[in-house]
């Protein structure tokens, strides 16, 4: 792909190596992190403005802004801690205010509605020593996240290279991720003594949420290789890019994100095999196999750099061979004890921002949630369930007339498992789930089997 600016061309290498060049001098002088932070938005807000968001420039700001969350959180860059919701809430309403809906979100605005009961309660139940500010911002803005995007995307009509740039753009500060955790962890047996998840390799961040990023990118990175790249350079590019991003997911020793883009992708050349002619199929074959080499040369190479150790992390023993006796590392009496609270308070649950509180109160044990549909049923009640009922079914019916976009199951996901891992503690569950709503069309064939396009005879 080559990305268009006043007339002239930057090439795909130029944009990579660009953010490369980011990912070191971040690493280098990370104070520079919070104005990368701020050109990200002054930079994007302008674009849409300047283009009155007539190409659904408003959504290749909010992909990478997606893209760029965990890069921003781990280097100390965002000025606020959900910079990048906030921001991705903003560049869609903004894209909106130009370009309109393309229909009524009716199920997205019903479920912005069956949120306010739990908000109101939350404020009148948490404890007064509380910060209920950030409490119920803690909690809601991921779901908020979801509905404006949501809003934004429900049934509008993009073309596949529009879909494409939305990839790239989400796609590209992957890249500045993966260098800077090479830059922090050169050396990956300094650091790897057991099988717990491991924040050295993860940059010093979260290893859930990077795990759940870098899970996004294997998956975008290996759709790029198989549809998009339209030359045997980019493919090159995409390989090595590929290759780094899946060693470095895997060493992260957080198994959530890693499996989620494994699942996409088998999702995704299902989709592609079933919806193709047989000579079509036989070249998805052929590059399933030569995916399938690589991927156990990594794993290879990885486990030789833990010791072994990955290999016991995804059997689920700990150093020293024995079966953990917790398959969820202790997340399922968090989630038990969610499922209490919604059996104790069904109808209007205990509101937004309460389980902590209530958790450590009832059990002693003071963690926040990590499962988005056991805290949606506990802080919200039956409108919980409501909520939860419209985001799976919704873009399932829409998918029915968008054949076109053969994103919608693996984006739905992608969503699905990371909330039951990763609640929404970053935005790329909400923004990505939000993409399976667009209705995509086109006249282009992708550069798997170019003699047909995706869907052809479907």
């Amino acid at each position: 792909m080559e990305s268009k600016s006043r007339g002239r061309q930057i090439s795909y290498l130029t944009l990579v190596l660009l953010h490369v060049a980011i990912g070191v001098v971040v690493f280098l002088l990370p104070v520079l992190a919070k104005i990368f932070a701020l050109l990200i938005l002054a930079i994007g807000f302008f674009i849409v403005v300047k283009t009155k968001n007539k190409n659904n420039e408003a959504l290749y700001v909010a992909a990478y802004l997606t893209g760029v969350e965990v890069f921003l959180r781990m280097t100390e860059g965002n000025f606020i801690e959900q910079y990048a919701k906030f921001g991705i809430i903003g560049v869609l309403l903004l894209g909106i205010l130009f370009t309109g809906v393309t229909k009524p979100a009716t199920p997205y605005i019903v479920f912005l509605i069956f949120l306010i009961p739990g908000i109101i309660l939350g404020v009148f139940t948490l404890n007064f020593d509380t910060d209920i500010r950030k409490a119920i911002t803690f909690n809601i803005i991921g779901p908020l996240t979801l509905a404006f995007s949501a809003i934004y995307c429900y049934g509008r009509r993009i073309s596949l290279k529009e879909m494409v740039n939305i990839i790239h753009s989400a796609s590209f500060p992957i890249i500045c991720i993966v260098v800077y955790l090479f830059l922090y962890t050169p050396n990956i047996k300094e650091v790897v003594t057991n099988t717990e998840s491991n924040f050295a390799t993860s940059g010093g961040y979260g290893p859930n949420q990077m795990s759940t990023i870098l899970g996004l990118g294997i998956f975008l990175f290996f759709t790029k290789l198989v549809l998009f790249s339209d030359s045997k350079k980019n493919k090159i590019i995409d390989v090595i890019l590929l290759i780094v991003i899946v060693f470095r997911g895997i060493v992260t020793f957080s198994r959530g994100g890693v499996i989620a883009g494994g699942v996409m992708i088998l999702v995704l050349m299902t989709i592609l095999f079933l919806n193709t002619k047989t000579k079509a199929k036989m070249t998805i074959l052929k590059f399933v196999f030569l995916m399938s080499f690589i991927l156990v040369g990594i794993w290879t190479y990885s486990s030789i750099q833990t010791g072994g150790l990955i290999d016991k992390r995804y059997a689920n023993q700990d150093a020293r061979g024995r079966v953990k006796a917790s398959k969820l590392t202790g997340r399922e009496k968090l989630i038990e004890s969610e499922f209490k609270m919604f059996m104790d308070n069904p109808i209007l649950g205990i509101g937004v921002g309460k389980n902590r509180e209530y958790r450590q109160e009832t059990t002693g044990i003071e963690a926040a949630s990590h499962n988005e549909i056991s805290r949606m049923l506990a802080e919200h009640g039956m409108f919980g369930i409501f909520d939860l009922l419209i985001l799976f079914f919704t873009p399932l019916f829409l998918a029915f007339n968008n054949r076109m976009n053969v994103f919608v199951i693996p984006f739905v996901i992608f969503w699905l498992l990371t909330i039951n891992h990763a609640a929404m503690r970053i935005a790329a569950p909400a923004f990505i789930y939000a993409l399976s709503l667009l209705k995509v069309y086109t006249i282009e064939k992708p550069a798997l089997h170019r003699e047909q396009a995706v869907g052809e005879g479907a």
